[in-house]
């Protein structure tokens, strides 16, 4: 059930930087119309957005704070006002548990922003509440555009979840349990493409260098530059829009998206409910059973050499008193 971009229109969370920039780049190098949403623009997000304002497909940037629920409603009542349709929808902001809102510095203490009156958890509703209530705003536009969705009018929700919900981690229990929910979700929809012509994928990124990671020395820390190996964003961004165009995709064992060559060694099929690994040059089908994790065949992005140091101040904070404000 591959879809056609050209002149499809996508909704993109978090496209402000990172892999979502480079997602909503490429929908737009391939024809499509683009609905940024983000709370603000990097400034090579700016200049995208500005170069696509005057072209027959188009580039509009929509301040959306994916914790608001009427923020969520408001990006696809404009992009259905300035683009007529919605197509493809990418809820793919997402936070890697910041000492603002932290399993380990708990609601009311001195580094927590999670106010203890809300009973809320911001990790939590930036990365599973928000993309739960956009694949449910999704699946209601679909079923009431004209002509619904259906396997010859199809329509796309991509996800990003990530290989920590292959994994656990004391430092960043909140984080894991959050991707581990979304790999759920997609598998959970995987009927949709066959029932009503919407497929639902998954993305499950290694250690990809975006501003995630470079722009947080506490996570910065545990990683070696001259030892551990990036995934880029132009890496998953390329297997994204293969979860929308695709009906299929090589396996890449050597080189890199773009770069020196791919060698294809299988055929990865791609359906709803499909959660695929992306590491360095690597793509894997996950299974939802009997799966062997990102680091069975020595590949490289699944991991940084430091990471210990994180869980070494963890277990420093573990003392009487803590978690009290």
């Amino acid at each position: 059930m591959a879809q056609q971009v050209q002149g499809k229109t996508a909704i993109v969370t978090g496209s402000g930087s990172g892999i979502n920039l480079e997602f909503a780049r490429l929908l737009l190098q391939h024809g499509a119309n683009v609905l940024f949403a983000d709370l603000a623009l990097r400034p090579e997000a700016e200049e995208l957005v500005s170069q696509y304002q005057s072209t027959p497909n188009k580039a509009v940037f929509q301040k959306t704070d994916v914790t608001s629920w009427p923020d969520l409603d408001a990006m696809f009542e404009v992009a259905q006002k300035h683009f007529g349709s919605i197509d493809i929808v990418c809820p793919g902001a997402g936070i890697f548990e910041p000492h603002w809102s932290n399993f380990w510095y708990p609601p009311g203490t001195a580094k927590s922003k999670d106010d203890p009156a809300s009973g809320r958890y911001k990790t939590l509703d930036i990365n599973l509440t928000h993309p739960i209530r956009v694949t449910q705003l999704a699946i209601s536009h679909f079923l009431a555009a004209e002509p619904p969705s259906s396997a010859e009018n199809p329509k796309s929700i991509v996800h990003i979840a990530s290989i920590a919900g292959q994994g656990v981690s004391l430092a960043f229990p909140l984080y894991y349990a959050t991707k581990h929910a979304v790999q759920a979700l997609v598998r959970s929809m995987a009927d949709l493409e066959h029932l009503h012509g919407i497929r639902v994928t998954g993305l499950m990124p290694g250690v990809v260098r975006t501003p995630l990671w470079t722009d947080h020395p506490e996570k910065m820390k545990m990683v070696k530059e001259e030892a551990d190996t990036w995934v880029t964003p132009e890496e998953v961004a390329q297997i994204m829009l293969s979860c929308i165009k695709d009906n299929e995709i090589s396996n890449i064992i050597e080189g890199s998206v773009g770069a020196k060559g791919l060698v294809e060694t299988e055929r990865i099929k791609i359906r709803g409910g499909a959660c695929l690994e992306v590491l360095a040059g690597v793509v894997r089908d996950v299974p939802l059973f009997n799966n062997p994790g990102p680091h069975a065949a020595g590949t490289k992005g699944a991991s940084v050499t430091d990471g210990e140091k994180v869980y070494e101040e963890i277990l420093g904070e573990l003392k009487p008193g803590w978690g009290k404000p």
